[in-house]
């Protein structure tokens, strides 16, 4: 039994068509059919069975799908003990990350790492939050984030470490009549309308959570995922928004405000697979983003309304 195969047949089972699994690797459909002939040649049993539109795995196809990770994990920790003895941890590490995390988190890591022998490889997107456990198949180490718990939906069977909690503040434009109010609750906002994130998306949940609260419909004018533009949108008078706390920049069109009354803190989560997380360079990774997130938190402990209508040192 060859552990190739195994990591071959979690691919089919997450993943669902060999054609994914080619993509996913960079190698052709017909490749991958092979590697997948020669591990049921070697171990005997069908690893597949036809489906209507494709192949499924079989049960005994499952059962060593399922035995992957744990057989992942064993070997990373070897190799870290190893690693251990012969110094420093090395090797490339992927992150995948959540763009406002990433612009928070990411720009105190590399001084960091530049003494080294860690390198890493960078990607951004924004999903949705239960999208955010798939991407753990493509990247060490996914910065994601959740506002209903330290866990994001679907990342269950996942490793998960909180880096940092951030509180979400309202942006409305300069002048609006809330921004006399130093702290909002769900009452001040009915009625009012707002630039939103797509369905599905975390900050969702909290204007589903003022909405719940006040038994009143907030009006959604637009869903857009890119804080500056969703921020322009703001100064230009579309609509108040939620926006992250840490990495919005002052902006002379816009004012921000605490919510208080509803859950209005995103908890910001690295989550990996257990075998890549074993791995001691993703894992001495995850500690410095650790650390930074608290120093990051400390920084922005004490910011409260100022004056010019900004959150404010």
């Amino acid at each position: 039994m060859e552990v190739r195969h195994l990591l071959l047949l979690r691919e089919i089972a997450v993943r669902g068509t060999l054609a994914a699994v080619a993509t996913a690797t960079h190698r052709t459909p017909s490749a991958v059919s092979q590697q997948l002939r020669t591990a049921e040649r070697e171990l005997g049993v069908a690893l597949v069975e036809p489906v209507a539109r494709g192949l499924r795995l079989t049960a005994e196809g499952l059962l060593l799908a399922e035995s992957a990770d744990e057989v992942g994990r064993v070997i990373a920790e070897v190799e870290a003990r190893l690693q251990s003895r012969l110094g420093k941890p090395g090797g490339a590490v992927s992150i995948g990350t959540l763009p406002s995390a990433g612009e928070a988190l990411l720009p105190l890591l590399m001084p960091r790492l530049r003494d080294s022998a860690i390198t890493l490889d960078v990607r951004d997107f924004d999903v949705a939050e239960a999208a955010f456990a798939r991407e753990t198949l493509d990247h060490d180490l996914v910065i994601a984030h959740s506002l209903t718990g330290d866990v994001p939906a679907g990342a269950g069977h996942l490793v998960c470490r909180v880096l940092a909690r951030e509180p979400l503040d309202v942006a409305m434009p300069v002048g609006h009549p809330l921004a006399s109010k130093p702290v909002l609750v769900p009452d001040d906002l009915v009625g009012t309308t707002w630039i939103a994130v797509p369905a599905g998306f975390p900050f969702d949940s909290v204007l589903l959570a003022v909405e719940s609260a006040t038994g009143r419909p907030l009006e959604r004018r637009m869903r857009l995922v890119d804080n500056r533009l969703v921020e322009s949108m703001v100064a230009a008078g579309e609509g108040l928004a939620l926006l992250p706390r840490f990495t919005t920049a002052p902006n002379p069109g816009t004012m921000l405000r605490p919510l208080s009354g509803v859950n209005a803190e995103r908890a910001i989560v690295a989550i990996a697979r257990p075998d890549h997380y074993a791995r001691r360079a993703v894992r001495t990774v995850a500690d410095l983003l650790a650390e930074i997130g608290a120093d990051v938190m400390a920084r922005h402990a004490d910011l409260s309304p100022g004056v010019t209508g900004r959150l404010q040192p």
